[in-house]
């Protein structure tokens, strides 16, 4: 994971420092590397949940072996170890065709946005860690359409990361997480009921983070409120994906996903 997670760093991609051992623990046999002449080369993800639904990602080779077949190798391992399964995944835009060739079909794009940190703490949330895990699960599950509980314990946990919780009469109204990066933050998952339950807990992550160090958030470009969040706290658009699928899409509500927990496994 630590030579994977160094291909995402060389890539521009920006993980998260405790990245590598959170992904690896959703799906420890999801995750290959090619090697050439004992040398790793590249690397693809394909984490399943749930035998159930799959998500495509890491899909990195080495530019000096670029154009030797390697890739194809990589992405007929991944597409084996999903087979019969639904597959996600976000590409970077000008791989587009190649998805397409092999069966998926875009949905949307995934804005990456970057701002600064800092500003005040709203008051009314908890700590997401006051929450009962069972509750954050199925919360969870309708915004990502499984349940992840083997990612989430750790992702939610990780060191060098804040996370809280919106709640309105015992019942959870949404959460966010944010970690620390390779440069700057990253806010999630941020899933809300709506745009002022969001917004209170995006203002709350950005708080916990140092005055003008970068805080990066990934917006489903079709969820207007959480692109309007976004511009009215001076965040700007940095990089962005495209959302594909091969088979059925998941039947998810993309007005509560303000913030993509990751682009890499979903």
């Amino acid at each position: 994971m630590k030579f994977v997670m160094g291909l995402a760093e060389k890539e521009g991609w920006n993980p998260g420092i405790h990245d590598g051992e959170c992904f690896y623990h959703a799906d420890p046999e999801g995750f290959f590397i090619a090697e050439l002449n004992g040398e790793p080369v590249g690397c693809v993800s394909a984490v399943s949940y749930n035998c159930l639904f799959g998500f495509v990602g890491l899909f990195i080779v080495k530019p000096e072996h670029r154009g030797k077949g390697i890739g194809s190798s990589l992405w007929s391992v991944a597409m084996a170890r999903l087979e019969g399964q639904v597959m996600g995944l976000d590409g970077v835009l000008d791989q587009e065709p190649y998805y397409s060739k092999h069966g998926f079909h875009p949905y949307y794009r995934n804005m990456r946005f970057e701002g600064r940190g800092g500003e005040t703490m709203p008051s009314g949330l908890l700590p997401l860690s006051d929450m009962p895990f069972e509750d954050i699960l199925v919360y969870d599950s309708k915004a990502f359409s499984q349940l992840r509980p083997g990612f989430l314990a750790g992702w939610a946990g990780q060191e060098d990361s804040s996370a809280f919780a919106s709640v309105k009469d015992g019942c959870l109204q949404g959460y966010g997480i944010l970690r620390k990066c390779r440069s700057g933050y990253k806010v999630g998952p941020l899933f809300a009921e709506d745009i002022s339950v969001a917004e209170r807990l995006f203002l709350a992550l950005r708080s916990t983070v140092p005055e003008n160090e970068s805080l990066f958030l990934d917006v489903p470009q079709p969820n207007k409120d959480a692109v309007m969040m976004a511009n009215k706290h001076d965040m700007s658009v940095c990089f962005e994906t495209i959302r594909m699928y091969r088979g059925k899409a998941p039947d998810i509500d993309l007005k509560k996903i303000f913030g993509v927990t990751t682009f890499e496994l979903g």
